[in-house]
C-alpha cells in the first residue's frame, strides 16, 4: 500500500519557528517500510508548505493511507490537511495521531467528518495493525489504540498496552525526511530517545500521560548502535536526546557513556533531566562521554507553586544540580513555567530572580498552557478561567487563561520583562562573547539544539 505521512504547518500568524525533525513520523515510516509498504513523508514546516501548496503536493502522490500528527498547536492545521487529503483521494483512509489527538479523540471525529480514525498514544504497534487490516480488506473495528466511529454513529475507544520492548522498534526512517531543511548552523542535529514514560506526574505535562508513568528503556547498546549509525551514515557529530528525564536510571546512562567511549565515537550531545536525578560522578561521566549541555526543568522559584504543580523538587535541590553541573564543565539551561494556577505577580518574580541567581547559560520562560489531558486543563475549565479556546493560540508564548490572582495582560508583561532581565545582563552578554572560545562551535550548536527541543516539547 501507498502511505503518506505528514507533519502539518504551524497555524497562520503563529510566530516563526525553526523546523525540527518529526521523530514520531520517522518511527511510523520505519514501521511501515519494514512491513513492505511504500512511504512518502511531507513535512509542511520544513518545506514551508501552505494549505494550497500542500494540496498540489498530495494531489500528485498516490495515497491509500493518509496519516498526520498533531500537537495542540498543530491540531487545527492537521484537521485541515485531513480534509484536503480526503478531497484529493476520496478512497484513502485518513488517520490522525499525536499528543493532542490522543486526548481529544472523540472531539476530533466530531469536528472533522473526513477523519476515519484517531491513533492514540504510542502509534507504532497500532499503525502496524491498521496497515495489516486494511491490506486484508478489513475494517478497523477492534484495533487496539484507536478511536473510530461505529455504524450506528457512536464513538468506540480501544486501549492498547504500552510497548515494553523498545528495542523491538526499528530505527527512525530519517531517509524519508527532507534532511537538508533541518540544517542549522551548517549541521543537522539528530534527535534520539533512550526511553519512554516518566516516573513523575507533573500537573502541566501531557507527555507523561501520552507515554505513561512507567519508565521503559531501550538497551544501552541499542541506543549507541543508533548513535553510531547516524554518525557514520550522515557524518554528523552532534545529537540531542528527547527523553523527558534522561537520568532516571543512573546505571543505564553510565552504560551508554561507557559504550560511547569504548567505540571511540567522537560525538557531542545534550539532554534534559530532573534536578533530583543527577550527582557529581554521573555528570562528570556524561561530560567525558561527549555531553555538552543539560537542560533542567526548574519550572518555578516558588516552593508554593512547585507544590501546586506536583513537581516534587525543592529549591535547594535545584541550586545543587546547577552548581554541580557547572563544576563538571557542562552548559546549563533552565526552563520555567509562568502563570500556573495559583501564580501571583510576586511568585512569578520569585521564579525570575531565582533562575537568574542560578546563572544558567540559557533560559526558557514559558506561559502555562492547559493542554487537554492534563490536570491543569481540567482545573482551568472547572474554575471557569479558560479564555482562549482556539488551539492556534496555544503556543506557550501567550496566555490562554486568567485567574483571580494574575491577569493575562500582567502575565504577558512579566514574561517579556523576564527575558529582558536575563538577556540584557552585562554578565550574560560577556558570557556569550566568551562562549565562542570556551565552548567552540559545538556549544553554539547546542544552543540551537536546545531551541529545537524546547519547541518540540513545550508545544505539545
Amino acid at each position: 500500500m501507498k502511505i503518506t505521512l505528514v507533519n502539518p504547518p504551524y497555524p497562520p500568524h503563529a510566530h516563526a519557528h525553526l523546523p525540527f525533525i518529526p521523530l514520531g513520523i520517522a518511527y511510523l515510516g520505519a514501521v511501515a517500510e519494514k512491513a513492505g509498504h511504500e512511504v512518502t513523508v511531507i513535512d509542511c514546516q520544513a518545506e514551508k508548505l501552505t494549505y494550497e501548496t500542500f494540496r498540489n503536493r498530495i494531489r500528485q502522490i498516490p495515497t491509500d493511507i493518509f496519516g498526520v500528527t498533531s500537537t495542540t498547536l498543530l491540531y487545527n492545521s492537521a484537521k485541515q490537511l485531513v480534509t484536503i487529503a480526503k478531497q484529493e483521494h476520496p478512497n484513502c483512509t485518513t488517520l490522525i495521531g499525536g499528543s493532542h489527538a490522543s486526548f481529544w479523540d472523540s472531539n476530533a471525529l466530531q469536528e472533522c467528518p473526513e477523519l476515519d480514525a484517531v491513533v492514540r498514544r504510542e502509534g507504532e504497534t497500532t499503525f502496524q495493525e491498521i496497515l495489516q487490516r486494511l491490506q486484508e480488506g478489513k475494517n478497523l473495528a477492534g484495533v487496539l489504540g484507536t478511536t473510530i466511529r461505529t455504524k450506528d454513529g457512536s464513538v468506540r475507544h480501544e486501549d492498547r498496552p504500552l510497548i515494553q520492548d523498545l528495542d523491538s522498534l526499528p530505527f527512525p526512517a530519517y531517509h524519508l525526511l527532507p534532511l537538508d531543511s533541518f540544517h542549522h548552523m551548517g549541521k543537522t542535529i539528530f534527535p534520539l530517545t533512550t526511553s519512554r514514560g516518566c516516573v513523575q506526574w507533573c500537573d502541566f505535562c501531557s507527555t507523561v500521560r501520552m507515554f505513561g508513568r512507567g519508565y521503559r528503556m531501550r538497551s544501552a547498546k541499542n541506543v549507541v548502535d543508533e548513535l553510531e549509525m547516524l554518525h557514520k551514515q550522515y557524518g554528523e557529530s552532534q545529537f540531542t536526546f528527547y527523553d523527558d528525564a534522561f537520568t532516571v536510571n543512573r546505571q543505564h546512562v553510565i552504560d551508554m557513556c561507557a559504550d560511547i567511549k569504548a567505540r571511540k565515537l567522537n560525538v557531542t550531545w545534550d539532554c534534559e533531566t530532573r534536578v533530583d536525578m543527577v550527582d557529581k560522578e554521573l555528570l562528570e561521566t556524561m561530560r567525558n562521554a561527549g555531553c555538552i549541555t543539560v537542560w533542567f526543568g526548574v519550572e518555578s522559584g516558588s516552593e508554593k507553586i512547585l507544590g501546586a504543580m506536583n513537581k516534587k523538587i525543592k529549591l535547594d535541590e535545584i541550586r545543587l544540580a546547577f552548581k554541580t553541573a557547572q563544576k563538571a564543565g557542562l552548559m546549563t539551561i533552565a526552563s520555567a513555567v509562568l502563570g500556573f494556577p495559583g501564580e501571583t505577580e510576586e511568585t512569578a518574580w520569585e521564579t525570575i530572580n531565582f533562575i537568574t541567581s542560578l546563572n544558567p547559560d540559557d533560559i526558557g520562560f514559558y506561559i502555562a498552557t492547559p493542554y487537554p489531558g492534563t490536570p491543569m486543563y481540567e482545573q482551568v475549565k472547572k474554575e471557569g478561567w479558560l479564555k482562549v479556546t482556539d488551539f492556534d493560540k496555544y503556543d506557550t508564548a501567550n496566555p490562554t487563561f486568567e485567574t483571580p490572582y494574575l491577569s493575562m495582560d500582567k502575565l504577558r508583561e512579566i514574561r517579556y520583562k523576564a527575558q529582558q532581565k536575563f538577556y540584557l545582563r552585562p554578565s550574560y552578554v560577556f558570557k556569550m562573547m566568551r562562549r565562542g572560545g570556551t565552548y567552540g562551535k559545538s556549544g553554539l550548536k547546542t544552543s540551537a539544539a536546545y531551541a529545537l527541543r524546547a519547541m518540540h516539547i513545550k508545544l505539545s
